[in-house]
């Protein structure tokens, strides 16, 4: 067994509590680069068989869960179809601008690109609300969740937070697809 879990820690969540009452929040976010308009890293204290302890969640909506799916399928698909297929990483060059891809990488990535259109096109991938916990995490009790909104707000998560230390969420168990919008970055 490892080292105690720190979420369970009275200390912790005391100051986690203290944290939260000085937001605006039933919660506090975490510091990352990952948090943005449709995905957040965030913390909130709750009961947990009887006691008191540190969730540490992740957020998002249920559009980015299903482009992150229907990636995940796409790159399963190239790595069938390459014997040579590796996960295409953009790396920079000395002055800092994105190192073109060698023709193997694009025809990767062009496969890919073709692979999610017609995920989408046949909505092949489907996703729905959903709440995974793990309690054999690091921290506190993980929470996964995935909710039909169109962007992850305080007041969603305050909303989420409350439902769920009430006992009183209710998830949509509607299966969605989604189509990425290449029109969103028009800029006309």
């Amino acid at each position: 067994m490892g080292a105690l879990n720190q979420g369970f820690d009275a200390t912790q969540i005391e100051n986690l509590k203290q944290e939260i009452a000085q937001s605006n929040n039933s919660f506090v976010l975490v510091d990352t680069e990952d948090n943005n308009e449709e995905y957040k890293h965030f913390r909130f204290v709750g009961m947990y068989e009887g006691k008191e302890v540190i969730y540490d969640a992740v957020i998002y909506t249920l559009r980015l869960h299903h482009a992150s799916e229907v990636y995940e399928l796409a790159e399963h698909k190239a790595a069938q179809k390459f014997p040579n297929f590796k996960p295409i990483k953009f790396q920079e060059d000395e002055n800092g601008d994105l190192r073109t891809l060698d023709d193997v990488e694009e025809e990767i990535g062009l496969y890919i690109a073709e692979m999610i259109d017609e995920l989408e096109d046949e909505e092949l991938v489907k996703v729905q609300e959903h709440v995974d916990m793990d309690n054999g995490g690091e921290y506190g009790i993980g929470l996964d969740i995935g909710l039909n909104v169109d962007e992850v707000t305080d007041k969603v998560m305050n909303k989420f937070v409350n439902d769920f230390n009430e006992d009183n969420l209710k998830l949509d168990d509607t299966l969605y697809s989604f189509v990425s919008n290449e029109e969103e970055f028009d800029l006309d």
